[in-house]
């Protein structure tokens, strides 16, 4: 199914293919929001900021922030038919507005290209892992012998390249096929396939003797343990988590029907999102604590704790493969989401077909993330920015993480929120939101003032402290 549009303003006809259904869309946008974020990094910041009390900010803040933005994203893609940028664009001359609003596109748009070139590496190591667990490399580990694999594999620039090459032409290999044949029927096989994973993940998990502590941890909130810094780490969180500030969601609802309510598809994303990342939880920290392990053991939670726990426990090596199969699946989805922004856009603006379009962008992106690659061992000890004493230890990779995250993602959601909040007809939101009155109301005044307040108070925290 597809539909030609005329824009007006621009003098392009973009014919686009529709999403077969609502939920092929939900899927897709849930394939991209649960990715890494919800399993590997949501189980460690909870554990490092006490648990339940975390929790509970962390779910107001989707509600606050993710959610509002979810939908003015979604928004400006259905409306402008086109790329983010000319989508933008569209959108701010339709209601009078300068173009530069367009500029939010471009800072997501290029954050999604950095972030994916890194991704596909970490994406990497999780299909390392795979091997590593379905040949019992985990079996009877001990704590030497698990950091020295994960330590091997970053000292080995050939062995990362591997991984991160594989990984890259996965993701290629679905964009160059579309939007039915790629991008829909990946997400309709991998987004199944990767909650029941996660069942059996948590089915394991309630074998271990430790699941009521995990519940008690993950849901019984303790505020005492609970900093400001936490608080704000829980807002960045909830923000990076639904894949904000990346013009993905633009170029998702580019795709979109204007019969679907984007507010409801919103909350039920959020809510899935959500409920993906505290299963994950449960399946995790029953492991951690029946090994006597850190739950607040940071990133090397799932590369260094969890193996050594595999390797103890009957049927490890099982468990370990298939939660690795589940880190791969959601990074791979995730993955997808950061490279068609840009291969849409490419595909637009130049003669490429779809094909051409995703290998050039696909090829870029892994030569950056050679970069990334290198400064993990040959390149460990370049800091660009040495002279600020902030950066003074952050290598190439550090950089790149730290400035999409920190600056670029939040910048882009904070102009998004205004743009749509303050330089958008009412009227154009409330017939294309689908939304009855109250919750309308709801939403607006979430986007008109709490929702920029928040993303700004993160913004500034991070840049300062």
């Amino acid at each position: 199914m597809s539909q030609s549009n005329s824009e007006s303003g621009n003098g392009d006809t973009a014919a686009r293919g529709l999403w077969s259904s609502r939920l092929a869309f939900i899927l897709a946008v849930t394939g991209s929001s649960v990715g890494l974020g919800n399993i590997w990094k949501f189980p460690y910041v909870t554990g490092e900021n006490g648990g339940g009390a975390f929790v509970l900010v962390y779910l107001a803040c989707i509600a606050v922030i993710g959610i509002p933005i979810l939908m003015a994203e979604v928004f400006i893609g259905r409306n402008g038919r086109h790329n983010p940028i000319t989508s933008m664009r569209l959108v701010a001359q339709r209601n009078l507005s300068s173009p530069l609003w367009r500029i939010s596109a471009i800072i997501g748009m290029l954050a999604a290209f950095i972030i994916l070139s890194f991704y596909s590496m970490i994406g990497g190591w999780a299909a390392a892992y795979v091997g590593h667990g379905a040949t019992g490399d985990f079996a009877g580990g001990d704590p030497e012998a698990i950091n020295g694999m994960f330590s091997r594999l970053l000292a080995s620039p050939s062995e990362l390249l591997f991984w991160h090459t594989l990984f890259m032409m996965l993701v290629v290999l679905v964009v160059s096929r579309g939007l039915k044949g790629g991008l829909e029927r990946s997400v309709t096989i991998l987004m199944p396939a990767l909650f029941v994973l996660l069942l059996l993940a948590v089915g394991y998990a309630t074998t271990t003797g430790h699941f009521g502590q995990a519940v008690s941890f993950l849901f019984q909130p303790d505020f005492s343990k609970l900093s400001i810094n936490g608080v704000l780490i829980a807002l960045g969180h909830a923000f990076f988590t639904l894949s904000l500030g990346m013009a993905i969601m633009m170029a998702y609802g580019s795709y979109l029907g204007r019969d679907v309510s984007i507010g409801r598809t919103a909350i039920i994303v959020g809510i899935t999102d959500t409920s993906v990342a505290l299963l994950a939880g449960l399946a995790i920290f029953p492991v951690v604590f029946a090994n006597g392990l850190e739950p607040g053991a940071g990133p090397g939670l799932i590369f260094q704790t969890l193996p050594l726990a595999f390797g103890q426990m009957p049927l490890g090596s099982l468990f370990g493969t298939l939660f690795f199969i589940l880190l791969v699946f959601a990074a791979w989805t995730s993955a997808i989401s950061l490279l068609e922004p840009v291969v849409e856009w490419v595909e637009e603006k130049t003669t490429l077909q779809r094909t051409a379009s995703t290998v050039l962008v696909g090829v870029l992106c892994w030569a950056l993330g050679i970069v990334s690659i290198l400064s993990l061992n040959v390149w460990s000890d370049v800091t660009p920015l040495a002279m600020f004493e902030r950066f003074e230890t952050k290598t190439i990779f550090d950089l790149l993480d730290y400035f999409t995250a920190n600056v670029m993602l939040p910048l882009s959601g904070l102009l998004t929120a205004l743009f749509v909040g303050w330089f958008v007809a009412r009227e154009s939101l409330q017939k294309d939101l689908l939304l009855d009155g109250g919750a309308f109301s709801l939403w607006y005044n979430l986007i008109r003032f709490v929702t920029p307040i928040a993303v700004a108070v993160v913004f500034v925290y991070n840049l300062v402290v």
